[in-house]
């Protein structure tokens, strides 16, 4: 109920303070325009991505869809850019051997065949 409403309040806010394009992020709050992830699996089936190059960075995630969203936010934390700014700053995750994940306009994420 509360990721619920969580989303709901993240959409709403989108209806009246546009989210900025991820090329402005990347360049106002220096975030490189590619990382080299590591993935790894749990023994209970999640993904967890770490970053060599930013200690800290790190995430898990169920399936490969929820991760490109769980990089997306680990990003954002890490560095430090405020909510209000955008919500996406890669739109696309290649995991070798499963494919590459792709996030849509409408915020649905896509498993490009």
């Amino acid at each position: 109920m509360l990721n619920f409403i969580k989303e709901n309040l993240e959409k709403t806010l989108r209806l009246f303070v546009p989210a900025k394009h991820s090329a402005i992020i990347k360049s106002k709050y220096n975030i490189p325009n590619s990382l080299n992830m590591k993935i790894r699996f749990t023994n209970d089936g999640y993904f967890v991505l770490t970053c060599d190059e930013f200690p800290g960075l790190i995430t898990e995630a169920k399936d490969g869809k929820e991760l490109i969203k769980m990089l997306n936010d680990a990003v954002l934390t890490y560095f430090d850019v405020p909510r209000i700014e955008g919500d996406v700053v890669y739109n696309e995750l290649n995991i070798d051997g499963y494919g590459t994940f792709t996030i849509q306009n409408d915020s649905r994420v896509v498993q490009v065949a």
